[in-house]
């Protein structure tokens, strides 16, 4: 089965699960008003992250150096607002983890490191060097 098929059906029942939940335990009100909340919250931590994260990325450009992670941030935290916006809780904890530099930072590192160890087993080149041979040269194969 398709992993993404697969995820469209499971979040929303966990997240159906997790409202029922935590309604009974705190009631209805207060369940919707704490998903208004951490909403509202996240949408502005949101804002205000992308604010320093572009901030950093444009005082990596003076200093003549790649954003790269400052690009990885911007998307991260956009799709953190995402997931923020979309009611219930699951998606909140993920939204917020990946608000928040340190987990974030932490995340990137995770799977940068996953993606550079899959690069490094992968040794399919081969080193040398090369001449320039001209046209009417005899050494020309």
């Amino acid at each position: 089965m398709n992993s993404i098929l697969l995820l469209i059906i499971i979040i929303p029942v966990v997240e159906i699960y997790l409202l029922i939940k935590i309604g009974s335990e705190i009631g209805a009100i207060s369940t919707i008003l704490l998903i208004f909340t951490t909403a509202i919250v996240g949408i502005y931590y949101a804002k205000y992250e992308g604010l320093n994260t572009l901030k950093s990325g444009f005082i990596q450009l003076r200093n003549n150096e790649p954003p790269t992670f400052e690009m990885l941030s911007g998307a991260a935290i956009a799709f953190a607002a995402i997931l923020l916006i979309i009611p219930g809780f699951m998606t909140d904890v993920f939204g917020f983890l990946l608000i928040f530099p340190p987990s974030r930072r932490f995340i990137f590192n995770t799977f940068s490191k996953e993606t550079f160890r899959k690069k490094n087993k992968n040794n399919d080149f081969i080193e040398g060097d090369f001449e320039d041979i001209e046209d009417n040269d005899d050494r020309k194969i």
